[in-house]
Order: structure tokens, then C-alpha cells, then sequence
């Protein structure tokens, strides 16, 4: 199936809806605006239900198909927004101070506004799409309030597929690869306390500072000399905190950073390991660090026919030569990944052109992509659950 001709007919509606929304951000769950504007689309679309404040503010539609009862394929876009002030320069860039679209989340909502449009208008299909629109990707594991609300069972979907934008690809291509795609998250936090005193007089403190810069570089450590070079894992220290004057060594300095893994045995050696040398590189200055770890998202991770599936849905689209189906692992992490945890089905991404980079300020969706993701949704959809 090439791509959709009533997908380059709607471009113009989609691209104004997405500018509506990209005008309007709104952070995590608190995107009651948005939620309500695509309830509203969805409803005057004819969908069979709608179905409002799963997860908090998520929302789902049920579309059913004209050729009598089937499975049941799940569909996700993201709604929120981040904590960025817009640069853009864009007539519809924010009207939100310190708020903006700089992840193209409203891209995903406007497309798959579109595709669920057009499979109301259609049906030609054989079971049930569910429509899933979630807040709180960007840190607030809005998939797992999703889930705990009983999205997999109340709905009764077999099969989930996720799509993210992709700066630097071109604009009609496709990318994905089986297994790992994006990586895990943690987040840690380690307390040094030393014991502070007078500058001129080091040799009467235990210095958090020194013992900070010893553990900063012994962390790499776990990167370079414990992990086989091709098993991904990154640890990157992103803030250091304490002290107050220049004259005086502080009793306590703070680290905090990021760990990102690709599998689940590097994930649980690499907090092993971080906790282990914190407290020993502090030990053996005579200070005392005291380590607290978070777990974030997991991998995100694809499965083998559904997505072998996808890439045949994005090949017949686009051709062959414009679908990557084994691209490289991305460090980055997506929340996407407890859908995949629940159900089958696989995350691929799609072409945003010479953009800038997600999460800069000068981002923007680029609306060429729109009829591409509709084609790909809609054509996903309809072999699916092929009558």
C-alpha cells in the first residue's frame, strides 16, 4: 500500500491542529487542554467510544471495523510537553512561557488524530483500533499510570506500536531494529560528607571536594575497564553541589547523574558497582558517601514479528530503501517501554528532516512528515486486522 492520497488531503487540517496544540503546551499530567481538545476531535470523528482520565489525563478511543469482530491492535501518541522556553521563531511557537513542544509530541498527537479520522471514516478493517493519546512521557511514566488503569485488559489489546520523530533522518523515511531500541534510565544521587574547615588549612578537613573528583573519575571506570565494549552502558555525572565561599572547604558536596543500559544484566551491575565505588572512594579519604538510586524507565524493547511486521508496513509505504530495520540503539529512554513490557509490538521512528534536535529550543515538528505518519498508522492498522 503506498502512501494514503486522503493523507495528503487532511495534511492541511492535521498541521493546523498541531499548531493549535504545539501553541498551547502542557507538562506531564497536567494536560487537561489537550485531553479535552482530542476528546472533542475524536467524538466528532464518530469513534465508538472515547473514553477519558485513564492514567489521569490519558485518553483512548475504540474505532471498530465493518467486517465483524477481530483483535484488538493498540496505537500511542504522547501529549505533554517540556519545561523549555521556545526559540523557534515560529508563527504558532508557544504562547506558554518556560513551556514548549520540543520533544514533537504534538506531531504524534496530530497524526494519529489523523489516522483515527480516517479508520472512523473507513472501517475497512476486521476487530478493534485502539487510539491511545498519554501524558507524562517526559519523566512521569505516564504509559505505566496507563497500564495500572487497566489499559491492556479494560480495552483487551493484543498488539501495541509506538512512533517517535526523528531529526536527522529525511522526511519519508522510516527506522527501527528488533530487541533494544532505546535504553533504560536510572537516576542517582550521592551524599559526600567530609569534614569542612578553613582553605588555608586542608590538612584539617576531610575534603568532599577531592573525594567528589576521585569518584567522578573512578565511575568511568565501570564504562571503560568493567563492561565488554559492546555492551552500551553510559554514566554521565550531571550536577555537583556544595559549598558556599571560596574560603571555606564545605562538609558536604552532592552528585547526581544518569545511568542508561541496553540490557538488564549491565543495568544491575553497572548500580552495583557505582554504589560500591562511591562508598569506597569516600572510605578511603576517611569520609562517607551514602548513595540513593532510582530506577527509571526500562528498555525499550522491540519484538521480532511485530516488528518485522512494521518494517514490511513502512517498506510498502515509503519503499525499501527508505526503511532502516537495523538501526543503531538509541541512549535515550521512552516510557513506551512498559507498553512493551505488557503486549507485543515495536516502536519505530519516522523522518523530521534537518531539524533541530529534540529537547533544543529551537525545535519544531515538521508537518511534511504528517502524511507519511497517517499512511503508516492507517496502513498498520488495516493489515493488521485485515478482513
Amino acid at each position: 500500500m503506498p502512501l494514503i492520497n486522503r493523507a495528503h488531503e487532511m495534511q492541511q487540517d492535521v498541521a493546523e491542529w498541531r499548531r493549535h496544540l504545539h501553541q498551547k503546551p502542557e507538562l506531564m499530567y497536567d494536560v487537561h487542554e489537550t485531553s479535552r481538545f482530542i476528546a472533542g476531535k475524536l467524538r466528532a470523528f464518530g469513534c465508538d467510544s472515547v473514553e477519558t482520565g485513564i492514567g489521569k489525563t490519558g485518553v483512548v478511543a475504540i474505532i471498530r471495523g465493518r467486517h465483524g469482530d477481530g483483535g484488538v491492535i493498540g496505537l500511542r501518541a504522547d501529549m505533554d510537553a517540556l519545561p523549555i522556553t521556545e526559540a523557534s521563531g515560529k508563527a504558532w511557537a508557544s504562547i506558554v512561557p518556560g513551556k514548549m513542544h520540543a520533544c514533537g509530541h504534538d506531531g504524534h498527537t496530530a497524526m494519529l488524530l489523523g489516522a483515527a479520522q480516517y479508520l472512523a471514516e473507513t472501517r475497512n478493517f476486521k476487530g478493534t483500533v485502539a487510539v491511545i493519546f498519554q501524558p507524562a512521557e517526559e519523566g512521569g511514566a505516564g504509559a505505566l499510570a496507563m497500564i495500572d488503569d487497566g489499559l491492556m485488559e479494560r480495552f483487551g489489546i493484543g498488539e501495541v506500536y509506538g512512533m517517535h520523530n526523528a531529526p536527522g533522518l529525511a522526511v519519508g523515511e522510516f527506522a527501527t531494529r528488533k530487541g533494544s531500541i532505546m535504553a533504560a534510565t536510572n537516576e542517582f544521587e550521592i551524599a559526600i560528607t567530609g569534614r569542612g574547615g578553613h582553605a588555608a588549612k586542608p590538612q584539617s578537613t576531610i575534603d568532599p571536594v577531592v573525594i567528589a573528583a576521585h569518584t567522578i573519575l573512578a565511575l568511568q571506570s565501570i564504562v571503560s575497564r568493567e563492561t565488554d565494549p559492546l555492551n552500551s552502558l553510559v554514566i554521565s555525572v550531571t550536577q555537583l553541589n556544595g559549598g558556599d565561599a571560596s574560603n571555606v572547604i564545605p562538609d558536604v558536596i552532592t552528585l547526581g547523574g544518569t545511568v542508561r543500559t541496553l540490557s538488564p544484566e549491565v543495568r544491575a551491575s553497572a548500580r552495583k558497582r557505582l554504589t560500591e565505588i562511591a562508598e569506597t572512594t569516600a572510605a578511603v579519604f576517611g569520609g562517607r558517601s551514602v548513595v540513593t538510586y532510582h530506577d527509571g524507565y526500562p528498555v525499550t524493547f522491540n519484538h521480532e514479528r511485530e516488528t518485522e511486521f512494521a518494517v514490511g508496513v513502512a517498506r510498502d509505504i515509503v519503499g525499501a530503501d527508505a526503511v532502516t530495520a537495523e538501526m543503531p540503539p538509541v541512549m535515550g529512554a521512552e516510557d513506551f517501554s512498559y507498553m512493551l513490557e505488557k503486549r507485543p509490538g515495536a516502536f519505530i521512528f519516522i523522518g523530521n528532516g534537518d531539524t533541530a534536535s529534540l529537547h533544543n529550543s529551537a525545535y519544531d515538528f515538521n508537518d511534511d512528515a504528517i502524511p507519511y505518519g497517517i499512511s503508516y498508522w492507517v496502513s498498520l492498522a488495516e493489515r493488521a486486522l485485515a478482513a
